[in-house]
């Protein structure tokens, strides 16, 4: 486990949190690779026009949320398919956590079930018989903030609400930025705490649990991990650890955190300036997510301002802290590959490159039997301050690549959004949910999000 942090903030303030670490080194050694091209677009020309369809919705959903500096972000939508092929997607209203049933094809087939008491979806696994919520639900300790919690529904009735956080582990959760995971017989749930109590007290770092399918805890995992984590990935496994990647902001950087809770020997996916939430977004909300292959490599992809230099501090007495220059103001689309669930990759594969335009809300997911399907925003004219970036929308762009990163397709711009987590049914085709708006990115959210009763749930098959 790593020690915990002197700050005691986290990323979802409404001003840049400043580095703890001191000023950015001005030399080091460089970290991570810049590429430019992924090699040039083969001449098959899939189909890459997602089909929707249209969900009414029982309650309003605020689609927005603001990260650092009040940056718009979309409100996650989680969308995940049970073994029989059903479809439950979960989105937050005022009265709690919704989760739609929907048919194979995208349509509703009953009533929402509503959890009420739930803050946030922080990951959502679906069964035959109902599905199990990562959530954040009211909770008695020192902060006064919520604790984490995986409430399982069956047949429409709870059969348990798991509290992950305590006074007994001196943890709460007042975010989760999380991500709940399913090998078959027990539950993965990593997400966000913070110290209320012990040696992490009133410091921020991060907590992996396995839960029973019955919603007792089981051992492994940790109780305090990347500190602060700015972003967590999560892939079950059928045996041993699940694989987990972190953004953790005083080691400054992705790291493979798999098994060992992200101590000083975490294996490096890319250095990146991440204090105050720089890193481009959270894993899996606004950017991210964690494939793996038939082969057993992973892939994952991520927004990026790279790194000119990387170097430990001098002022860090701890030996933890690091110092990143980024290449860039701007945040641009890029992959990374890990042979295996322990370690870091080769270099990062790197897929724009226009310094003025900024890049967001990345997702990845398996396209067929051997590619990749790769979506991002983009923001022309940028303009960046204290590592967030506004500027004007121009579109959702996706794209096909391979297990090297190098292009399989060209770019289309499509009209979906993607807001949140890609469900992979068992013919390959990958379904979502999103608010049916067109974003707009050229000021910071203020004051309450916008909202809507409509959802639409997006198709696409290989």
């Amino acid at each position: 486990m790593t020690s915990a942090r002197r700050s005691t903030r986290h990323r979802r303030i409404r001003a840049a949190r400043k580095p703890v670490i001191g000023a950015l080194a001005a030399a080091g050694v460089a970290a991570g690779a810049w590429y430019a091209t992924a090699g040039a677009a083969t001449t098959a020309a899939p189909n890459l026009t997602p089909t929707s369809t249209a969900v009414a919705l029982a309650a309003k959903f605020p689609y927005l949320s603001a990260g650092y500096n009040n940056t718009r972000e979309w409100t996650r939508t989680t969308t995940a398919v049970a073994p029989n092929g059903t479809l439950r997607v979960a989105w937050p209203a005022a009265d709690g956590v919704h989760v739609t049933p929907l048919t194979a094809a995208g349509k509703r087939s009953g009533a929402d079930t509503v959890v009420k008491g739930a803050k946030e979806v922080g990951g959502l696994v679906a069964h035959n018989d109902g599905f199990a919520l990562l959530t954040r639900v009211s909770d008695t300790n020192k902060w006064k903030e919520t604790a984490a919690a995986i409430v399982r529904y069956t047949n429409g009735r709870q059969t348990f609400r798991t509290k992950l956080t305590g006074t007994a582990s001196h943890d709460t959760s007042p975010l989760l930025d999380g991500q709940l995971t399913w090998n078959g017989s027990k539950y993965g749930a990593y997400f966000v705490v913070h110290g209320a109590g012990g040696f992490a007290d009133g410091h921020f770092g991060d907590k992996l649990t396995y839960i029973s399918a019955k919603g007792a805890k089981l051992s492994g995992g940790w109780g305090w991990g990347c500190s602060h984590n700015e972003g967590i990935a999560l892939h079950a496994e059928s045996s041993g650890a699940f694989t987990s990647l972190c953004f953790d902001d005083w080691r400054s950087g992705l790291f493979v955190s798999t098994g060992i809770g992200a101590p000083d020997i975490a294996p490096v996916v890319q250095r990146e300036q991440c204090w105050a939430g720089y890193c481009g977004g959270t894993f899996p909300g606004r950017t991210g997510d964690l494939v793996k292959s038939a082969t057993g490599r992973y892939a994952t992809a991520f927004a990026s301002r790279g790194a000119a230099s990387a170097k430990k501090n001098p002022d860090d007495s701890s030996g933890r802290g690091w110092t990143v220059k980024p290449r860039t103001s701007t945040h641009q689309v890029a992959v990374a590959f890990m042979k295996n669930r322990n370690s870091g990759p080769g270099k990062a594969v790197y897929l724009t490159s226009a310094a003025g335009t900024e890049n967001v809300n990345v997702h990845l997911a398996p396209y067929g039997k051997n590619r990749l399907l790769l979506s991002w925003e983009s923001l022309k004219n940028a303009k960046c301050a204290a590592g967030t970036c506004t500027g004007t929308f121009t579109g959702t762009h996706l794209r096909l690549i391979d297990w090297n990163g190098k292009f399989q397709s060209a770019g289309k711009v499509v009209g979906a959004r993607i807001t949140g987590d890609i469900a992979v049914l068992k013919d390959g085709t990958l379904t979502w949910a999103y608010a049916p708006v067109t974003p707009t990115y050229a000021k910071p959210l203020t004051g309450a999000s916008p909202t809507t009763k409509t959802l639409r749930i997006a198709r696409l098959k290989p």
